[in-house]
């Protein structure tokens, strides 16, 4: 055999020089989606002619920091951060800032139970008390005689009560899981309980997914965040992800601090023993980790926490995860939502597309613009770009805040004038900005706020639900009665109602 080690040298010279080249045009094109997403992020929409920069659009939402996980080909493609993670302290966000990931939790409570199911310690369709040793889920004629099971906690059809929680103040007593479940002080959400028979239909529940957290410890005997991290986290290669609350395990430095626009949450953050539900505190990096893994193991490719045939069943089910059928591509993902806090993130079931945004603020509008761009860069299969649709909440917030009727005037004028312009269609926009003024102590503003959310959407319980809080706050103990009496004419089963009367009928007989 003939070897020539001039030949062989430039051959070596030659592939390296060429994967020197490939590198750099690898790192060019990530810099131009990056430059492109920072520069001129509604360029997929093409209704708009302006171009919007991602600052402006941060400022435009009262966004504080954004943190964005790019995935593509199973890879992490690029991940950077923006803005500021805690304002007072002027300290910036890095790709390692922590925020709280609130519901998007639940992915990875589903992952914890669904672990035990694959070692055969749990079957998730049996009985919830079988395994509930704690405590015992109070059966009643709701549920008609059927029993639920952690797979119905999983997907939300167990036909259960508290779609989410409130968190606690930093100081204040925290309250046991069996007394979050059965409503008890110091819990501030209400008891968990039927509200029709399990399999029935849909219906949210962070309740259910709590019951699931009480599952999981009765099963191992662990602390439950000792077990995500031990067999979940860990596996997934997610070190800077806790679900300790408080996040006591954590540099201090890397947590984020949570905003209602410019206005910082007591505390900085609050804390959630309802962990399942809500407790994880994470970044995106690390959540496309997961992402990854998850593609991964669908293929059969990975299996650092469930088989395939487990995460197959996962999302098949609806378990923790909600799946997307965009015109025969399906993308799973989860949003979440906790005070101060909002992300959500998505991936592609079978090309490795995905991306996860998080950010220190309580707009979505934001994360869902992010997303878009984001799709529309990496040519997501079928995912829907759709027009941009303004706010109407912020768009008359500045002039509702100096004169509440002129914000509610230009809200008519726009809704007559330019309709297709802003999101008139959003349920919870009115509500969040008439609980603005609520928690400002602008109760009257509020009550005109709320009045116009019942006017837009008259059969929406909790826009009665929201105007039957602040008459009861101004002490206007007949109006409020009036609009949770109409709550319960809405909605026969809600919970919070039906003790609001309660109260209001105890204040009423002084």
């Amino acid at each position: 055999m003939n070897c020539n080690p001039t030949v062989s040298k430039i051959k070596k010279t030659s592939l390296v020089f060429f994967l020197i080249l490939s590198f750099n045009a690898f790192s060019q094109n990530v810099n131009e989606k990056i430059k492109s997403l920072e520069n001129n992020l509604n360029s997929w929409d093409k209704t708009k002619n302006k171009k919007s920069t991602l600052k402006e659009r941060m400022d435009f939402y009262e966004v504080n920091a954004v943190s964005i996980a790019v995935v593509k080909d199973y890879k992490i493609e690029w991940a950077k951060a923006y803005g500021f993670a805690d304002v007072s302290e002027k300290r910036l966000a890095t790709t390692e800032t922590l925020f709280q990931a609130a519901s998007v939790s639940k992915s990875f409570n589903s992952l914890g139970v669904l672990k035990l199911t694959e070692e055969q310690k749990l079957n998730i369709d049996n009985d919830i008390n079988n395994y509930l040793k704690k405590w015992k889920f109070p059966y009643d004629s709701i549920s008609k005689g059927k029993k639920i099971s952690t797979a119905q906690l999983l997907n939300h059809t167990a036909g259960l009560s508290v779609g989410g929680f409130g968190g606690y103040e930093k100081g204040q007593d925290l309250p046991s899981i069996p007394q979050v479940l059965d409503g008890l002080k110091p819990a501030n959400s209400n008891a968990v309980r039927s509200v029709f028979e399990p399999g029935l239909k849909f219906q949210y529940s962070g309740g259910g997914t709590t019951v699931s957290q009480l599952i999981l410890e009765d099963t191992t005997g662990e602390k439950y965040e000792d077990y995500l991290l031990k067999n979940v986290l860990t596996p997934l290669g997610m070190t800077y992800s806790s679900f300790n609350q408080p996040p006591f395990m954590v540099k201090k430095n890397l947590l984020a601090t949570g905003y209602h626009g410019k206005v910082e949450v007591v505390g900085k953050y609050h804390i959630y023993p309802e962990k399942a539900a809500a407790g994880l505190w994470t970044n995106p990096t690390d959540l496309a980790k997961y992402i990854i893994e998850t593609q991964l193991s669908l293929q059969g490719k990975s299996n650092k926490v469930l088989s395939k045939e487990m995460s197959i069943r996962r999302l098949e089910n609806n378990l923790g995860v909600f799946v997307q059928n965009y015109k025969g591509t399906k993308y799973f993902g989860h949003s979440g939502g906790n005070y101060g806090f909002v992300c959500h993130y998505m991936g592609s079931m079978e090309d490795g597309n995905g991306v996860v945004v998080m950010t220190n603020g309580v707009n979505m509008q934001l994360i869902n613009e992010i997303i878009s761009k984001i799709a529309s860069l990496n040519h997501w299969e079928n995912f829907p770009l759709e027009p941009i649709k303004e706010p109407i909440s912020l768009t008359i917030k500045k002039i509702a805040n100096k004169d509440i009727d002129k914000g509610i005037e230009l809200y008519e004028k726009l809704k007559t004038t330019k309709p297709n312009d802003y999101n008139f269609s959003n349920k919870s926009e009115l509500n969040s900005l008439g609980y603005e003024f609520l928690r400002n102590n602008k109760i009257d503003d509020a009550i005109k706020i709320f009045t116009l959310n019942i006017k837009e959407f008259p059969n929406l319980p909790n826009a009665y639900d929201s105007r039957g809080e602040a008459y009861f706050n101004k002490k206007d103990y007949v109006s409020s009665k009036a609009d949770y009496q109409k709550v319960l004419e809405l909605e026969p089963s809600n919970q919070n109602a039906k003790e609001m009367l309660h109260k209001i009928e105890n204040i009423l007989k002084k």
